[in-house]
């Protein structure tokens, strides 16, 4: 096992991937290489890097999105966790983007990252987490996968933050059953159904979480045709007028779900959350395929 290193970097095909272990694990960037030339799969990367928050793509584990007012209830136990700065209110994406990651094994087109979770007062659940990321042609594979390492049984969820790049003539499309309506908070109030997402992007306004997923979306425009892939079946969205990036989150549970269930067993399994029994694990895939438009 080495240390996190500054940056690693992939090629295979017409991919090329930059990968951050220092940074939470996270993409710094993925270009294709087509008729175009060399062009963003997701938003680029500013000219000096300072956080996470400037990568493309970064895991989320142990949850997504919000755990409301940063109090995780669990079994009967308030469990205060860490806000996410100054101006948001609740925890938000897990902890292990915001955490290095160990470089278990890298290639010219594979790499394999790991992170070591103690209980802390940003989790009280101690875990271990790999990503494995794999280009094969015109495809990047990735794998994450939790294992539960506390004593007694912990909710668990997993997902990715890809930011992909939104071109001029973006436009989107996906099936899903219902979504997510959100309050002034921006936590989940109502499911409701709704029709399968076929959109421009340009105008398009957007911050929910999709139930019923199919597993697959397009992101089209002049230059390329991407699609999206994961076995997991719920898909966060997120975008508007003013920003150059669209958010298309593969994820595995509802947002805030673990405080939504309560201790109704059922109802945290029907909103995805995985209860991993003392040393389970669980995982799940995401695959981003590019062509040329």
């Amino acid at each position: 096992m080495s240390t996190p290193s500054a940056a690693i970097t992939l090629a295979h095909g017409s991919l090329r991937a930059v990968i951050r272990p220092d940074l939470g694990g996270s993409l710094e960037s993925l270009i294709y290489c087509g008729l175009a030339g060399n062009v963003s799969v997701l938003r680029a990367p500013p000219a000096v890097i300072h956080t996470v928050r400037d990568m493309g793509c970064f895991p989320m584990v142990p949850f997504s999105n919000r755990v409301a007012k940063a109090q995780l209830q669990w079994q009967g136990t308030d469990h205060p966790l860490i806000k996410m700065g100054t101006t948001e209110e609740h925890a938000m994406h897990g902890v292990v983007w915001q955490r290095p990651w160990e470089v278990l094994e890298a290639s010219d087109d594979f790499a394999m990252l790991s992170h070591e979770h103690k209980a802390d007062a940003a989790w009280p659940f101690a875990f271990d987490v790999s990503q494995v990321f794999k280009l094969d042609g015109s495809t990047l594979n990735l794998t994450l996968s939790i294992t539960n390492q506390a004593p007694s049984p912990a909710p668990v969820g997993l997902g990715w933050h890809p930011y992909f790049a939104k071109r001029p003539s973006a436009h989107i499309a996906f099936e899903a059953t219902s979504r997510w309506e959100m309050g002034a908070d921006k936590l989940p109030t109502v499911l409701q159904a709704t029709p399968s997402m076929a959109s421009s992007c340009a105008n398009l306004d957007v911050d929910h979480c999709f139930e019923g997923w199919t597993g697959a979306a397009t992101l089209s425009d002049a230059l390329l045709r991407i699609r999206i892939e994961s076995n997991l079946t719920r898909l966060v969205v997120y975008t508007k007028p003013s920003i150059d990036c669209i958010a298309i989150e593969p994820v595995s549970h509802a947002n805030n779900a673990i405080n939504l269930a309560g201790a109704n067993a059922a109802e945290l399994e029907r909103l995805g959350v995985r209860v991993l029994a003392s040393g389970e694990t669980f995982s799940a895939q995401m695959s981003i395929n590019v062509e040329n438009a």
